[in-house]
């Protein structure tokens, strides 16, 4: 029995100086040492032994169990530290290598041009009002002179979320609500996401509108001009041409659109207007009295112009874009140009 344990130990010890891995000393450990290992059996030879051996025989197993627990457990220590070593290593950072560059972020162009905008309305007196994106019926339709039937209130032109709650398709509710609340005189610009079910170039179903509604006595179709004059050539340049064309909308009467001189030819005619030499850009009029009477204004005390544009076709003009869905791709490429 003495020489089968110390047979077994300087087997143990000749493979343990061979071993090289974790998994390799894992498998020696429970081969010689484990529940089924073969000290183990080796050691249910001792109740055949005289009672006289059997103090030594257990000791020097013990002292063998022992011996090779602790020569496998430092060589597993020693692997572990050396594979902390080299990840601490593989982690360390090199404090004299130039720092990483911090990328800051840009102003979106839509936010850009919005804020230009409001910014140039509120030299003028306007103040910036802002309404639910998500309105009732009423207030996007009804209250704004447009009927049950009107085209506008198709299903295919406008967001429904039920028969009387709708995504708003233009900032004009905030107006409606506005004068609800307060007496003339109003002076308000109206910015904010509008909704529409329409996608391609120059159109997404989700874009920025700004409108504006100015009512006090004696406005006049004079009044709507020279301020729409002053704007255009605040934000096109104070060289910039401009021409009023008659229109017609349900809460303006008279209405008009307004073109610009395009600003890619100059007036000379091209693909982005249609070799017109202009290009439209917002709508506008005189508030109709009808409207005036939904929030119970006195038609014949007061009058009011009203126009509105689109954030995103003022962007693109203003800095050459030709799709309009580039705004909203998150591509730095194209954001990082502002």
């Amino acid at each position: 029995m003495k020489e089968a344990l110390e047979n077994l130990r300087e087997k143990a010890d000749h493979e343990i100086e061979a071993a090289t891995t974790r998994e390799e000393f894992l498998d020696i450990k429970t081969r010689y040492l484990g529940r089924k290992g073969l000290l183990t059996e080796l050691l249910r030879g001792l109740k055949d032994v005289s009672s006289e051996e059997k103090p030594l025989l257990g000791k020097l197993s013990n002292d063998i169990k022992k011996s090779l627990l602790e020569k496998i457990e430092a060589f597993l220590a020693h692997i572990e530290a050396g594979a902390r070593d080299k990840a601490l290593h593989e982690e360390r950072i090199d404090v004299t290598l130039p720092g990483r560059g911090v990328r800051y972020g840009k102003v979106h162009p839509v936010t850009l041009v919005e804020s230009e905008i409001c910014e140039i309305f509120r030299t003028l007196g306007f103040s910036v009002v802002e309404g639910p994106e998500v309105e009732l019926t009423y207030y996007n339709f009804e209250a704004l002179n447009i009927p049950e039937n009107h085209p506008a209130r198709d299903i295919h032109d406008t967001f429904y979320v039920t028969d009387t709650v709708v995504l708003r398709t233009h900032t004009s509710p905030v107006q409606i609500r506005t004068m609800e609340q307060q007496s003339p005189p109003v002076r308000i610009l109206s910015p904010g996401k509008v909704y529409r079910p329409d996608s391609d170039i120059s159109h997404t179903p989700m874009f920025h509108q700004v409108e504006g509604l100015l009512v006090d006595r004696g406005i006049t179709f004079g009044d709507l001009k020279g301020v729409l004059t002053f704007f255009l050539r605040e934000i096109f340049g104070s060289g910039t041409r401009l021409r009023f064309r008659p229109s017609f909308f349900p809460f303006t009467e008279p209405s008009a659109e307004v073109d610009i001189q395009c600003v890619m030819c100059k007036g000379t005619g091209c693909r982005v207007c249609g070799n017109t030499g202009w290009i439209e850009i917002l709508g506008s009029g005189m508030v109709d009295p009808e409207v005036f009477k939904n929030v119970h204004y006195d038609t014949e005390d007061i009058s009011g112009f009203a126009f509105g544009l689109g954030v995103e076709r003022i962007a693109m003009l203003k800095y050459g874009i030709s799709d309009i869905r580039l705004f909203f791709e998150n591509d730095l490429r194209f954001l990082e140009q502002f």
